[in-house]
């Protein structure tokens, strides 16, 4: 059985914590590559662990691009990396991610997981808050319509902005993955008063989001309980 301290402290929207264990000792960690396994331990000594993608989330992903044979890739949000090389590990030798995040401490945490599983060359990694990257490469016109997947899985605060830039950036088909749409839970509470201090900050963007892209006639949607929610969205033009 896995051993416990790799175990995520959060178990999604499964409000039962044995079912969430089955998931994951029946289906999830006997798939997992063992790289990631162990940047997925290394991780865990981070105080911000939680940041990170869990096992679940990123066996769906990785299954999700081969399904769409996914070449070009981009990422708003790395921290230490487990679904980037998770994305590079399922790439064709080809292929290629963009991973942004501000934190690149946090990326080096990874770094050397990434570099022994000999996918390194399919990431470039830009350290950066993601919306002047996302302006700077939509100033170039060859770069709109380009990316055939994008996963987001940052500050909730600008998921909009995120989005309606990622929308351009991916072709006519192309998929969008937005993580943490069901926020803790939280999106079922009437009023911000009582959102846990944790979750205020990032509660009524989550909320607008979510009914926005629910009337969003530029896509096709599914608003999914994995993990703590994500929400996939197709481009239709």
């Amino acid at each position: 059985m896995e051993n416990s301290k790799t175990v995520p402290k959060e178990h999604g929207v499964l409000q039962n914590r044995e079912l969430y264990q089955y998931l994951l000792n029946t289906s999830v960690y006997p798939r997992e590559p063992r790289i990631l396994k162990e940047l997925r331990d290394a991780s865990a000594c981070h105080p911000l662990a939680y940041y990170g993608t869990t096992p679940d989330s990123g066996q769906f992903l990785s299954l999700l691009m081969k399904l769409l044979n996914v070449k070009k890739t981009i990422e708003v949000g790395v921290f230490t990396g487990y679904s980037l090389l998770m994305t590079a590990l399922t790439l064709p030798e080809d292929g290629k991610v963009i991973g942004i995040d501000i934190d690149r401490k946090a990326y080096e945490m990874g770094l050397p997981f990434i570099k022994k599983s000999g996918v390194d060359h399919k990431i470039e990694f830009i350290e950066s808050p993601a919306l002047p990257i996302l302006d700077k490469l939509l100033e170039d016109p060859a770069n709109e319509g380009s990316f055939d997947f994008a996963f987001v899985d940052a500050d909730k605060v600008n998921t909009r902005n995120y989005y309606e830039r990622l929308l351009k950036l991916v072709k006519v088909g192309g998929v969008i993955v937005l993580d943490n749409t069901l926020w803790g839970g939280t999106v079922t509470l009437p009023d911000l008063s009582m959102v846990p201090e944790l979750w205020r900050e990032g509660w009524s963007p989550t909320m607008e989001f979510n009914k926005a892209i629910a009337a969003d006639p530029r896509v096709e949607m599914s608003h999914i309980p994995l993990g703590d929610g994500m929400t996939l969205c197709k481009r239709l033009y």
